[in-house]
């Protein structure tokens, strides 16, 4: 794997966990201590991390440090798994709210 690829996939992988949290390059910035400037220039890869800062990166996103170096399409079907699995629980619960709502009204 070439260097770039490397810090092609790093950039992505932050972007969508950054993503999935609603956070700003200023919030996640200041959540693990680095300047904007710098989660920038790490996010357009123009900047390499330390292990210390990738180790920062996965406690605040709450994942393995390795997570942060996967492919896009392994998170993504990943992700897919994860909805699906919560829409699964979702519909269960709403379905069982409506039975004891109609047991207890109706």
């Amino acid at each position: 794997m070439e260097d770039n690829e490397l810090r092609s996939i790093l950039s992505s992988n932050i972007k969508h966990y950054r993503g999935l949290r609603s956070w700003s390059q200023v919030k996640l910035a200041e959540k693990i201590g680095i300047s904007t400037n710098f989660l920038a220039d790490i996010e357009t890869g123009k900047s390499w991390v330390s292990s210390l800062t990738l180790v920062k990166l996965a406690n605040c996103f709450e994942i393995d440090v390795y997570e942060l170096f996967l492919p896009a399409n392994i998170i993504n079907n990943e992700t897919k798994q994860i909805i699906k699995n919560l829409l699964s629980d979702i519909s269960v619960k709403i379905e069982h709210s409506i039975e004891e709502i109609s047991n207890k009204y109706l």
